[in-house]
């Protein structure tokens, strides 16, 4: 058998129309599509997923890497690769990014709140459209939608369509929060989830679950496998601000936090491998 297990006749004659290198390209690239094709038969043998529809809230921090600020190409890749491997299982995926890595509105103490906040909001922006075009990459279909309008840039969003975009196996992205001043993206995460109906929200961050007090500066810390939303919130804990947290209990939205730097940490928070801690509203 020749090329992508193609005939010797029909492999010798492509040997003479095209360079080496173009050839080996061709036969890297067959290999990749067998590749993906065994994937989703695996995938279909295994039944159907746990989880419908879930929204992944990505920290703008985790996707800057060890750059701390902007992008890490690579981080991105890593997760758009997690992310094609996911959707393939058929989980229906929405997703909301932070701004952090280029903007807190918070931590702006010399500059009107309201518009400290708009900059934050862009910053969303800004972190969506460079991933959205990233995953394009792997041969995802991407949609970005805002609450507000951003020339041809993005969809201005509506519930309905985002559902449908989900259901016909596209991601989405919120951008942008709620669109107003005074509401953080853990605010837009937990809002977007209840309006889409989302089974739960996966949050991949720079730390690898809830713990007790901050890991970095008390040694004494301990990560919790399942606490509910109404510890966090009594043990102030910081998992989300307080706003989001009172949202999620009253429309009995469940979380899961993880950290993104781990090996396959999305897909693994999708199965039996999962390590973060899980966050009940019961």
């Amino acid at each position: 058998m020749g090329i992508g297990g193609y005939s010797k006749g029909f492999t010798e004659a492509v040997n003479e129309m095209l360079p080496v290198a173009d050839i080996e390209l061709i036969e890297k690239d067959l290999e990749e599509r067998k590749a993906m094709k065994e994937e989703k038969k695996n995938v279909k043998k295994k039944g159907k997923p746990k989880l419908k529809r879930v929204l992944l809230k990505l920290s703008g921090e985790a996707l800057a890497g060890e750059n701390k600020t902007g992008f890490s190409e690579d981080t991105v890749k890593a997760v758009a690769d997690q992310i094609r491997r996911v959707s393939d299982t058929g989980i229906e995926l929405a997703i909301v990014i932070g701004g952090g890595n280029f903007w807190r509105g918070r931590t702006s103490n010399d500059m009107d709140r309201v518009k400290a906040d708009q900059i934050g909001m862009l910053a969303t922006v800004m972190n969506c459209i460079y991933t959205a075009d990233i995953f394009r990459m792997y041969g995802l279909r991407c949609h970005v939608m805002t609450p507000f309008l951003c020339g041809s840039m993005t969809e201005l969003f509506d519930r309905d369509k985002a559902v449908s975009y989900m259901e016909k196996g596209d991601i989405v992205f919120f951008a942008g929060g709620t669109g107003h001043p005074y509401f953080s993206t853990d605010m837009a995460t937990v809002l977007m989830a209840v309006e889409i109906k989302a089974d739960t929200i996966l949050a991949a961050k720079a730390i690898d679950g809830v713990y007790s007090a901050d890991p970095k500066t008390d040694p004494t810390a301990v990560k919790y496998d399942k606490i509910s939303m109404q510890e966090v919130v009594e043990k102030k804990l910081g998992v989300i601000d307080l706003a989001a947290s009172v949202l999620a209990m009253e429309n009995k939205m469940p979380m899961m936090l993880f950290g993104l730097s781990g090996e396959n940490s999305i897909v693994n928070a999708l199965s039996d491998k999962f390590t973060g801690t899980i966050v009940t509203v019961e």
